[in-house]
């Protein structure tokens, strides 16, 4: 009988994402839906200065060797607070301090500043994911232990790598998001026609108010998106900031601008132009597409104009993923308004690890109870969608 020898892996910490070889990662990273793992989009979040540990979002990468060969990996950085996570978990925050446990610096495993759902750890095709699986979850462990870190979480994780971390005892906390599905839309019309009389008059509307504006709406896509465009999304994404949320301003200018050249064939924007200018936008929607998923980022806009917001951001995206076949769109973080415009409220889970008996026990006996009133939010938000009597398919994640 010939005995196998046990392969040999070797762990690295990584504080650089630059130091991780593109072509290894992308090699896990482009196969998946998400395009929010992929090498260009986490570097850049930091070579522009977005996510580093100035920003509180000190990157430490957990990398797995076998020899040279990379074969698996996870994002993840150690975070001194809880900005740009769109999950809230300032009450964990709260009760560690009352129980005199330091909550921060954390362990954190996500796509800085992106509430989108697909986080998980990449593995390389053909590999033990099971074994890999225990050894970096042992590997973070350990890290956790030897620096007194009191917490790992993992944010809007791919839902079929959720129960993989399940088994290895972390908990699932439930959230949702609003998730535009294509029910086999054939176009614009077959989606205005899920909804009741008064909402379909109101879309209507809307729309209409954006042309009587004299403004048309322009979807560009990857090449054909000029190099000036880059620094002007940033100027739009500003403006939002400063208006409606001051204190979020966490992408840098540099950020936008590296998205060219190595990264605009994911970019699709939504330009808005007066008729007589076709050169200087008023108003902007920045989305990501791969495959048959459509994200909404950002949005903004230089002068206020009626429904400008629903059109750039909803319908005319909607308006285009049908036409190309996209089946989900995620518009992006908030807002009760979406669901007035076909986005159900969908679930999605974070995961998480408490290195403290105490902390953990609480955290075992009481999340059931706030997942089943989350549950209960997400179901009387859907029982009030405002669609027409008639049956009709609402695809839901869970």
């Amino acid at each position: 009988m010939v005995q196998q020898s046990q392969p040999e892996y070797s762990v690295t910490w990584v504080n650089r994402f630059a130091d991780i070889p593109q072509t290894d990662w992308d090699a896990f990273a482009q196969p998946l839906k998400t395009p929010f793992l992929e090498w260009e989009w986490l570097n850049n979040l930091e070579t522009s200065g977005s996510a580093t540990a100035k920003t509180g979002w000190l990157p430490n990468h957990l990398t797995v060797w076998r020899d040279r060969q990379l074969i698996a990996a996870a994002p993840l950085y150690i975070k001194g607070h809880s900005y740009g996570e769109f999950v809230f978990d300032h009450q964990w925050a709260d009760l560690a301090q009352r129980l005199g446990l330091r909550y921060y610096p954390k362990m954190l495993g996500m796509t800085p500043f992106t509430p989108a759902t697909g986080y998980r750890f990449l593995i390389a095709p053909g590999e033990d994911e099971d074994e890999l699986t225990e050894l970096m979850v042992a590997a973070i462990d350990h890290f956790c232990d030897k620096n007194r870190i009191l917490g790992c979480h993992f944010l809007f994780v791919d839902p079929e790598w959720r129960p993989v971390l399940e088994r290895h005892g972390f908990t699932s906390w439930l959230h949702h998001s609003y998730i535009w599905q294509n029910n086999g839309f054939g176009g614009f019309d077959d989606y205005l026609s899920v909804f009741n009389a008064n909402q379909r008059r109101n879309i209507k509307r809307e729309r209409k108010a954006v042309t009587t504006a004299g403004l048309r709406l322009e979807t560009l896509k990857g090449e054909e998106i000029p190099k000036s465009l880059f620094p002007t999304i940033y100027s739009f994404y500003s403006s939002t900031c400063d208006k409606f949320y001051w204190g979020s301003k966490y992408l840098t200018r540099k950020f936008f601008e590296q998205l060219y050249p190595n990264y605009r064939d994911r970019v699709l924007l939504v330009a808005a132009y007066r008729e007589d200018d076709d050169r200087h936008p008023v108003g902007l929607s920045f989305c990501l597409t791969k495959g048959d998923q459509l994200y909404g980022r950002y949005w903004g806009c230089f002068e206020e104009f009626d429904c400008l917001h629903f059109d750039a951001c909803y319908y005319t995206p909607i308006e285009w993923a049908i036409a190309n076949g996209i089946q989900m769109f995620d518009p992006g973080a908030g807002g009760r308004h979406k669901r007035r415009r076909g986005f159900p409220a969908t679930p999605n889970h974070s995961l998480h690890r408490f290195y403290n008996g105490r902390l953990t026990q609480i955290l075992r006996n009481y999340i059931g109870e706030v997942n089943a009133m989350e549950q209960e939010e997400i179901d009387a938000i859907n029982q009030d969608l405002p669609f027409s009597k008639r049956e009709i398919n609402i695809c839901i994640q869970d």
